[in-house]
């Protein structure tokens, strides 16, 4: 399947990440910025966001999954350290060694792995053990933490770069969630001081999400590990007013999602589109189609929660439920026609619809609104360009990608420019 032959795609712009960079870490400073692009960097393409943020400043990378390291370094991002937010199966430790990745450890059986990997590769790794200060996904037990950090500093082939922990509701306002944030900290604070008071070196310590470290200052330690704030978006009220207050600047939504008209019919009052019937007309409407759907990160109940799209620089509410591949838009009377842009996520004319609006309406988080576009929506890599009109041509069509994989597209369109370059990262959508 070719790479954007219907006029549906994501552009993201790097030029963004950039500028979302520099302002964390102008806010953080002198922490060091770590920038998480786990998930294919929340589904913007992490080879090109990594990148960005690193020509900004980021000194560190992080991911989840082995499988995204190594894709990383595949792509040639050979030089930064990227740190492995999960402690990684035993079987995939020798493939993190190879790849130079940094394993976050918090059981014994995961050390054993990674010393057992690295003896094989002759070589000294770090890792960094994670402590469960009460988020309780993953990670060690405060006191097992300790022990768990002695024997790694123990261990010939294992070097104990860091110890870290994560926030649970660091973007919470409230008292009773600002206490649990409070008590985290010094859970983790005596575990840090206990390894330390053994004579074992701890180079970074690190605690911070994006809001841990807007919020609580107290959290940003050595390293903070950026996630949704790198994209642009901010978790809550609280992070955006902590951010306004440092005087760092604000951020920019990173991510579009665009498409275009493919059909027009107009329908009296009273009919009722799409499938199940669901909800009449209250008037005669022009009534546009839009190749996109549920199979692309539309959730059908975008439509019965009350969302709305972007047609003509004007909110449009859908017109009937979310089919797997199209999406029915209301305009009402005014003129539309086949082949005019229609805006899920970003800007047109003085109209704005992000993330944080999908996910309020939604009931969710940004987060999964992000994640949840799926591998059928092309990345257009785009540089400080804002969605150049000519730049998917006049069927709105992207260049078929150069590369195979199972990712989204990644193309460029410098400012200015008509078409977009594929680059070496480009990856076709999956079957």
């Amino acid at each position: 399947m070719a790479a954007g032959l219907r006029p549906v795609w994501a552009e993201v712009d790097v030029a963004a990440v950039r500028h979302n960079t520099a302002v964390l870490r102008r806010a953080v400073a002198p922490s060091s910025l770590c920038a998480v692009v786990k998930a294919d960097a929340y589904g913007h393409g992490a080879p090109a966001v990594a990148r960005a943020a690193l020509e900004a400043g980021a000194t560190w990378l992080a991911v989840a999954l082995v499988d995204e390291g190594v894709a990383l370094r595949r792509a040639g991002i050979d030089g930064p350290p990227v740190l492995l937010l999960a402690e990684p199966p035993p079987a995939a430790m020798a493939t993190a060694v190879a790849a130079r990745l940094v394993p976050t450890l918090y059981t014994r059986r995961g050390l054993a792995a990674a010393a057992s990997a690295a003896r094989q590769a002759g070589t000294e790794l770090p890792v960094h053990v994670k402590v469960d200060t009460g988020m309780h996904r993953v990670g060690a037990d405060p006191h097992d933490a300790v022990t768990l950090a002695a024997a790694v500093a123990a261990e010939p082939s294992l070097r104990l770069q860091g110890l870290w922990t994560h926030l649970a509701v660091a973007e919470s306002p409230s008292p009773e969630d600002r206490a649990f944030t409070a008590e985290q900290v010094r859970r983790f604070d005596r575990v840090v001081a206990e390894v330390r008071g053994m004579g074992v070196d701890v180079p970074l310590v690190h605690a911070a999400n994006s809001a841990g470290a807007l919020v609580h200052p107290a959290t940003r330690y050595d390293l903070v590990r950026a996630g949704i704030a790198l994209y642009g978006e901010l978790p809550s009220p609280a992070v955006a007013d902590a951010l306004a207050r440092s005087g760092a600047g604000s951020v920019r939504p990173v991510l579009s999602w665009r498409a275009r008209v493919s059909f027009v019919r107009d329908l009296p009052a009273g009919a009722r589109p799409s499938y199940g019937r669901a909800r009449p007309l209250d008037r005669p409407a022009r009534v546009a189609t839009v190749p996109v759907g549920y199979a692309d990160g539309v959730p059908r109940r975008y439509f019965t929660a009350g969302g709305t799209v972007l047609v003509g620089g004007r909110r449009r509410p859908l017109a009937g439920t979310v089919t797997m591949d199209q999406i029915l838009v209301d305009c009402g009377s005014d003129p539309v026609a086949v082949g005019d842009e229609v805006v899920l996520i970003g800007r047109q004319g003085r109209e704005q619809l992000t993330a944080g609006d999908w996910a309020g309406v939604l009931g969710t988080i940004s987060y999964e609104v992000l994640c949840g576009i799926g591998p059928r929506v092309p990345r257009v890599v785009v540089d400080g360009a804002a969605h150049p009109p000519d730049a998917r041509g006049p069927e709105g069509a992207v260049p078929e990608p150069t590369g195979g994989g199972s990712g989204p597209t990644d193309a460029v369109v410098e400012p200015g420019g008509d078409q977009p370059v594929p680059t070496g990262d480009v990856r076709g959508p999956t079957r």
